[in-house]
């Protein structure tokens, strides 16, 4: 059974979350984690963690969000697996001597994402993600992506990502925050105007004047409140479980003259 061109441009990709990742080589990988079932809250939302520290600004033509979406359903094969990416992430990293008061703020424009960039599958390494994507079901998706029924780019044109406080622990003595390691961080995740917490695993390595930060994990379209894309009763569909992985580099902000 042959499918149509029409269904062929109908393949949907999304994003989410972030803090972050890198036209360099791939980022180290972390072990992979579970993350939390996110919750949508309301007015009563958990606050942010205060900005306190040393402020590091994201170099955005340095880091790299990618997304991973896989095709599913009885007529897969009609379809393909998609690599959205983001190269214009922007924010701030704080970073204080106490561990669980690291704080971001990072922004996400999505009407900045691309669909199935022809480096972006290559650095996949994957049979899954081969590089002949015709042009048209890359612009087919990229429109879906940034439509009312998905990420409604036009009336919500950023995804923000928060830090949240730290599960509580039986020590109230600050922790001073090693060089290196790997953190599992509470994330706010602002998507179509509606917050959501996850919970993602995160190295991160501080060197001079830069921080960088990484990660690879799996998180569901639905934990961000978004419907996977599906046709024909299904035949033709978006698994809801995508991939994602962020290397993020920041360098220390440079003090204005009013703040020398």
């Amino acid at each position: 059974m042959r499918v149509s061109g029409r269904w062929k441009l109908r393949w949907l990709a999304v994003p989410s979350l972030c803090t972050l990742l890198c036209a360099c080589p791939a980022p180290p990988r972390v072990p992979s984690a579970q993350p939390a079932p996110a919750t949508a809250v309301g007015a009563g939302a958990e606050a942010p963690l205060p900005h306190l520290g040393t402020p590091y600004d994201v170099a955005a033509a340095e880091s790299l969000l990618t997304i991973l979406v896989f095709r599913a359903g009885a007529l897969a094969s009609a379809g393909h697996n998609h690599v959205i990416a983001s190269h214009t992430l922007s924010g701030t990293i704080y970073v204080p001597q106490d561990l669980a008061g690291v704080s971001f703020e990072l922004r996400l424009p999505v009407d900045s994402l691309t669909v199935d960039e022809a480096a972006q599958r290559a650095a996949q390494g994957s049979a899954d993600f081969p590089p002949d994507v015709p042009e048209s079901a890359r612009e087919g998706t990229r429109s879906n992506m940034l439509s009312s029924a998905l990420l409604d780019a036009e009336a919500h044109p950023e995804i923000v990502l928060r830090a949240l406080p730290a599960a509580a622990t039986s020590s109230a003595d600050p922790t001073p925050l090693p060089q290196s390691g790997v953190l599992q961080a509470r994330v706010q995740a602002e998507v179509r105007g509606q917050t959501h917490t996850l919970t993602v695993p995160v190295r991160y390595q501080r060197s001079g004047q830069t921080v960088t930060v990484s990660g690879d994990f799996a998180l569901k379209q639905s934990e961000l409140g978004l419907t996977p894309f599906s046709a024909m009763l299904g035949a033709l569909q978006v698994k809801d479980q995508m991939r994602v992985r962020f290397h993020i580099v920041a360098h220390a902000a440079q003090a204005s003259p009013a703040q020398r």
